[in-house]
């Protein structure tokens, strides 16, 4: 490894998670003892979910590789054969790349690719959002076992901080420094309600919801009958009601939804559906929008930032923290329609977003700096923390300086 520089290799695979790694992205490429490598990989570049790799390199960055996984399936066998392929690419990606470390984000099967073969090429692992929970979907299985792939660990929460020593890393490892996605609220201007309308072909009307609605990976029910229940809901809060849609995630039965979606668009003159927007325009949405609807991370992460109301609906997010400003419900029609009436009159002006204030991508960048010697991380021994620790987060940090952020 270049004592002088260190080759810090970045993979992203979706819109949102590119949105979260934009600040960071922008810290490291200006400091001098870092060399940025960005790989594209899964969702960046397919036409079916609106080539965003393109909206990458229109913010100014370079692309070293882009690794292909997505097959023309979302059934599950399609899922792990993608994980697969992801694997191969990712390998000959860090082959020719060679770099210091590699930055893995959140817990998307692209990732765990990504970080099975970083782990066999012997490159060190930043996990950015280990610890957190997610109940209602495989990606929960799958943020954990990143989480024991890697050496260092970037938490948004002191939740998450505690869950990350249950499981054996070393508080010395762990930095608390809240979530990107803040930093880039902060960071981009908002466009204003009449900039939207030009840039968009949608008009608002008296009210207006911003919906996201994934796939649900291991409820009972199936996806699409969770989409139609809330499609019903929509429909029955009547044409007043505009209803701006972002197409879902490349996940099992993602295409039955989009199929659903481009249906009940069709026939509801007052929707109007985008495979991406853009984090500029999505964020320039939830500040017009009356509320968020769906079960997106974003609605979590994010929106409370903007003192709206989400509606976040069944278990895809349960045992995440949540802000005053979240509504839940079931994935039933009558459950639905009564949260979202509820956010129409709900007021969030105190709520106060869990996730921090902003200033994440520094606090990253800083500890990253600090390490003397990324290859030294790879031999890690199993943490074992007391039961006093793991209930109440006395951690005793030491060694590098692990948790030396807020949220």
């Amino acid at each position: 490894m270049s004592a002088a520089v260190r080759r810090i290799c970045i993979v992203t695979g979706t819109r949102a998670e590119y949105g979260l790694l934009n600040p960071l992205l922008k810290e490291l490429e200006q400091a001098p003892e870092f060399q940025v490598q960005l790989i594209a990989t899964g969702m960046h570049l397919s036409p079916e979910f609106g080539l965003t790799y393109r909206e990458i390199e229109e913010d100014g960055f370079s692309i070293d590789k882009k690794v292909e996984t997505l097959l023309s399936s979302d059934t599950p066998a399609g899922i792990a054969k993608s994980v697969g392929l992801g694997v191969i690419g990712f390998a000959d990606a860090f082959s020719e790349l060679k770099p210091d470390l590699l930055v893995a984000t959140g817990d998307r099967y692209e990732m765990l690719a990504a970080a099975q073969a970083a782990l066999f090429a012997k490159i060190p692992i930043a996990h950015i959002g280990g610890g957190d929970t997610t109940e209602g979907a495989f990606d929960e299985a799958i943020r954990h076992s990143i989480t024991k792939m890697s050496q260092l660990h970037f938490v948004t929460n002191e939740e998450a901080d505690r869950r990350v020593r249950q499981l054996g890393e070393d508080p010395s490892r762990i930095y608390n420094v809240g979530s990107l996605g803040i930093d880039r609220i902060l960071s981009l201007p908002k466009m204003s309600r009449a900039e939207l309308e030009k840039s968009l072909p949608f008009r608002f009307l008296k009210r207006n919801l911003l919906i996201t609605f994934h796939p649900v990976t291991l409820d009972a029910e199936s996806s699409g009958e969770q989409f139609r229940e809330l499609a019903a809901a929509l429909h029955s809060l009547g044409p007043d009601v505009g209803l701006i849609f972002t197409k879902p995630n490349a996940d099992p039965q993602g295409r039955e939804i989009i199929r659903l979606l481009d249906s009940f668009a069709a026939c509801h003159p007052n929707a109007a559906v985008f495979p991406s927007l853009g984090q500029p325009r999505y964020f320039s949405l939830i500040a017009q929008a009356d509320a968020v609807v769906g079960n997106s991370s974003s609605g979590i992460y994010e929106v409370p930032s903007f003192h709206k109301p989400t509606v976040d609906i069944g278990d895809r997010q349960k045992g995440r923290l949540f802000a005053s400003s979240v509504i839940h419900c079931a994935a039933k029609r009558q459950e639905i329609e009564k949260a979202v009436r509820a956010a129409f009159t709900k007021n969030c002006s105190d709520a106060v977003n869990p996730y921090g204030m902003g200033g994440s991508a520094q606090k990253i960048a800083g500890a990253l700096r600090s390490v003397p010697d990324y290859l030294r991380l790879l031999k890690k021994h199993f943490y074992q923390a007391g039961c006093a620790e793991i209930r109440h987060g006395e951690s005793g940090l030491s060694g590098l300086g692990g948790n030396n952020g807020d949220s």
